[in-house]
């Protein structure tokens, strides 16, 4: 059993920082130690050459070492549709998301895909997420198998959607029940894999079908939920046609037994107060997508009313909707959608959210997300001088926000210098691709 200890400045968050000067929020070390075995954090504290002894040390200084980014909405079978020129969320879904994912059910598609999905989220620094799948069973066989080779904390689910799309990727309500049942069998709990049971949205789900997710739900309690909500108004207002029973479109879904504290809610942008307070007591995740939204012009989340109100919320970057794999290109934009707002992202919750604030919104806070004894050596290695235009701006930085804010603002995956997954070097095995 040898041990590894990473050298460098350590930052980790403790707590949601409640302004810029709540220092009790995270622990930073200037001259920091990670001790790492079989894959899991031993020991975190300053750098002493004494207590070294026989393990190896890799000096990263003077770069940031933190968590791994988490990544809490996107669509692997979407990587290649990115930049796919649109006017609105229904005519994209229908001019190309459809197209794309018929793609999957074709022999080798899934996998090569995956292959390239998983080198981009280890470029980018993310070392977890959770995707949405397409309808094909193969495609979330190669989305899992690509993470377990990879030794990755991961989350997905195969799409369920019987209706509103081309019949070569529509199922039935029995048939995405099968499906979804036998990939939970196989794939929930094996090596780092957790199962997201994944019912599109209301408007490509039959009551039925609603109902069959339901049921999973009561079968397999502890696997999450995953699905879209109240993205754009010509949504809204089709998914009421298609319920006109329910009170609003969350109703739809809590009629049907799906919230609660796994369950993660993609946008969440035009909630109505009755909405909001249903969010907030179900426990249940609004997941704020930055870069999708301006791009669809879907509208701009209003972060502070929806956390007054006690909902949880989770950052993603939604790819293929959302236009970048960053989350340091999604927090950047994030910002400016709260700038427009009147409300203000601070540099130290932009990266809480990426680390320990999507950790707890998916309950996993204590195995992911922070830099702790007990924790998996999921870690990102930041580099604030990355390009001349960063190395001229650090110049003036003197601060460890406005190292934050620079990273932010200019980073990207020029900025990662090494990524470890489960204690291993992983950014490093894509030299050269």
């Amino acid at each position: 059993m040898s041990m590894r200890i990473l050298r460098g400045r350590v930052l980790s968050f403790l707590s949601e920082p409640q302004g810029l000067d709540d220092a009790a929020s995270y622990r930073y070390l200037e001259d920091g130690a990670i001790s790492i075995v079989d894959g899991k954090i031993t020991a975190v504290g300053d750098f002493d050459p004494a207590a070294v002894g026989d393990a190896a040390v890799i000096d990263h200084r003077p770069h940031l070492i933190m968590a791994g980014f988490i990544d809490t909405h996107l669509h692997y079978v979407q990587s290649q549709m990115i930049a796919s020129y649109a006017g609105s969320l229904l005519e994209w879904l229908n001019s190309y998301t459809f197209v794309e994912e018929q793609k999957f059910s074709q022999q080798g598609h899934s996998s090569a895909v995956a292959g390239v999905f998983y080198d981009e989220l280890i470029r980018h620094g993310t070392t977890t997420a959770v995707a949405y799948c397409s309808s094909a069973p193969q495609s979330v066989d190669a989305y899992f198998a690509e993470a377990e080779k990879r030794n990755m904390l991961m989350v997905g689910g195969k799409v369920m959607m019987d209706r509103n799309a081309p019949d070569a990727l529509c199922d039935t309500a029995q048939s995405g029940y099968d499906d979804s049942k036998t990939l939970i069998e196989r794939w929930h709990g094996r090596g780092r894999g957790l199962y997201a049971i994944s019912p599109r949205f209301a408007i490509t789900s039959t009551p039925a079908q609603l109902a069959a997710a339901q049921a999973l739900v009561g079968e397999y309690p502890d696997c999450y939920v995953q699905t879209h909500l109240s993205e754009n108004a010509a949504e809204i207002t089709l998914s009421m046609e298609l319920y006109p029973q329910a009170p609003d479109y969350t109703g739809i879904y809590e009629g049907y037994g799906l919230l609660g504290p796994k369950t993660l809610l993609g946008h969440c942008i035009h909630l109505n107060h009755r909405e909001t307070g249903v969010l907030a007591e179900t426990g249940s995740v609004a997941v704020f997508c930055p870069t999708s939204n301006l791009f669809l012009g879907s509208g701009l989340f209003d972060h502070e009313r929806l956390s007054q109100h006690g909902v949880r919320i989770g950052v993603a970057t939604d790819i293929g909707g959302g236009t970048s794999f960053s989350m340091l290109r999604t927090l950047d934009e994030g910002y400016k959608i709260l700038q427009l707002r009147g409300q203000r992202l601070t540099p130290f919750n932009s990266f809480y959210m990426m680390t320990l604030g999507n950790a707890r919104a998916l309950s996993l806070e204590g195995t992911i997300g922070t830099v702790a004894p007990g924790c998996a050596a999921d870690l990102v290695v930041l580099n604030s001088s990355a390009t001349p235009a960063m190395a001229l701006r650090m110049q003036t930085a003197t601060q460890l926000v406005e190292e934050l804010f620079l990273l932010q603002t200019l980073g990207d995956d020029r900025a990662i210098a090494e990524v470890y997954v489960a204690g291993a070097e992983a950014k490093s095995t894509l030299d050269g691709l």
